[in-house]
């Protein structure tokens, strides 16, 4: 499709990509009543969902995805599903493996690449909840992790009508050099201690894999995913993981409407994050690339922000369709 120009305006104080990032990402507070629930994987290990419902019984629901070490209760993930739940639509918020305050049965948890996740969750809204429309939105990591699921080599259920993805790092070997840089130093430290931290809890089931002279050489997110990330799921090395992982190569063979929302000052983002390409040659595949918005700071005036209201206007432009 061709590329959506961006009716996205800041308000003058988050015109600043660093500032916008940091306010919605740790200042920003959603109040909303959550359910959860546990499913079992395909591989015996678990899942935990966080419900929340709209007034009325509906036939939809969107399942919504976080990012790097977030969860369920991240504002950007909660302020979305309040938004559908005001407008007639259930809400499903993954908590990836590991990221719902309990650690997984398993050495591996989860990854930019990790689908089979998803696709659980996807049958379980069909199967045990009698959802007819699935609408599927990922945040960052997330983010990736939607556009590989719609993109991959599988038969989609009929159920998904839409696909959405904000902030999306689509070529990972280039986002992960981003976060190697200066301007970004503070937010590589913040995930780093979240992510050792992470390995220090499973290191009390897997002592002999994960000692501590081993979490001691991670001193960036590169060599973390170098060092556990690849090697725990089944890849050479941290740039074999990114290779196989980003979405970038799958949105070519994307089959059901889907937006991605990449601001142009994300500094996380590189170059090749920006699909244009591939959105210009797949009729379902729409691109929106605001000048302003940092990483998932779409701050506008009131609750609401620019990429939450987007989402709900895209998937009500294909109700129609469907």
């Amino acid at each position: 499709m061709p590329i959506l120009q961006s009716t996205f305006k800041p308000l003058f104080q988050f015109k600043n990509g660093f500032v916008s990032t940091v306010y919605s990402g740790i200042l920003r507070k959603v109040k909303i009543e959550q359910k959860r629930e546990r499913i079992e994987t395909r591989d015996e290990d678990f899942l935990d969902l966080d419900w929340s419902y709209s007034a009325e019984k509906s036939n939809q629901v969107i399942i919504l995805l976080h990012g790097l070490e977030g969860h369920a209760q991240r504002p950007y993930v909660t302020a979305t599903a309040k938004l559908f739940n005001q407008n007639g639509v259930d809400a499903v918020c993954m908590n990836f493996r590991g990221c719902s305050g309990e650690d997984n049965r398993f050495y591996h948890s989860y990854h930019s690449g990790a689908t089979k996740d998803l696709d659980d969750i996807v049958q379980h809204c069909i199967k045990n909840k009698n959802y007819s429309k699935i609408y599927i939105k990922g945040i960052s990591l997330g983010g990736n992790v939607v556009l590989k699921y719609l993109g991959e080599d599988r038969v989609l259920p009929q159920e998904i009508k839409a696909g959405i993805g904000i902030s999306v790092p689509v070529h990972l070997d280039g986002s992960s050099t981003e976060l190697q840089k200066l301007k970004n130093r503070p937010f590589a430290i913040r995930f780093r201690k979240h992510l050792i931290d992470k390995l220090k809890i499973k290191q009390k089931q897997f002592p002999e894999q994960l000692k501590d002279e081993h979490l001691k050489t991670l001193k960036t997110l590169r060599a973390f995913d170098d060092f556990y990330t690849s090697k725990a799921h089944g890849f050479k090395d941290a740039l074999d993981y990114y290779t196989k992982s980003s979405s970038l190569q799958f949105l070519p063979n994307i089959k059901v409407p889907t937006l991605i929302i990449n601001a142009l000052n994300d500094s996380f983002l590189s170059s090749e994050c920006y699909p244009v390409k591939e959105a210009k040659h797949n009729d379902n595949l729409y691109l929106e690339m605001p000048n302003y918005g940092g990483h998932v700071g779409f701050i506008q005036k009131g609750d609401v922000y620019y990429n939450e209201k987007r989402a709900l206007e895209f998937v009500r432009q294909f109700d129609t369709h469907n």
